[in-house]
């Protein structure tokens, strides 16, 4: 299976930056309290760009563990801030924290394929 090494083609990174813009948009239409909307503005933003980061230069490999780690954050963000009895912001932040952790770590091989390009 062919890997998108070429900028802005990888499908994972637009995932990743959907659902940091997602997160990050999520406290204008879900009931939160000022911390976690700060809080999941924050977060949503960092992935957003870590995805945009990732789609500019596919060859980092840094972009893609910073997105698994965003992906972390996110998901343990509901209790880091407090807001676990917010349903559905909790749930958005789990449900964002584990796509863009899974993408982050599909793209890892072809971002390591780009960044290691076979030597013949």
């Amino acid at each position: 299976m062919a890997m998108a090494t070429k900028p802005w083609q990888r499908w994972q990174d637009w995932i990743t930056t959907a659902a940091g813009l997602f997160l990050a948009l999520s406290p204008i239409w879900f009931d939160v309290d000022t911390a976690g909307a700060w809080g999941m503005a924050i977060i949503g933003a960092f992935t957003a760009v870590f995805g945009l980061i990732a789609l500019y230069a596919p060859g980092l490999m840094a972009d893609e563990i910073l997105a698994i780690g965003a992906g972390v954050v996110a998901f343990v963000a509901p209790w880091v801030f407090s807001y676990s009895d917010y349903t559905e912001a909790s749930w958005t932040s789990w449900v964002v924290g584990v796509i863009v952790a899974l993408a982050g770590a599909l793209a890892l091989p072809a971002s390591r394929a780009a960044h290691q390009p076979a030597t013949r």
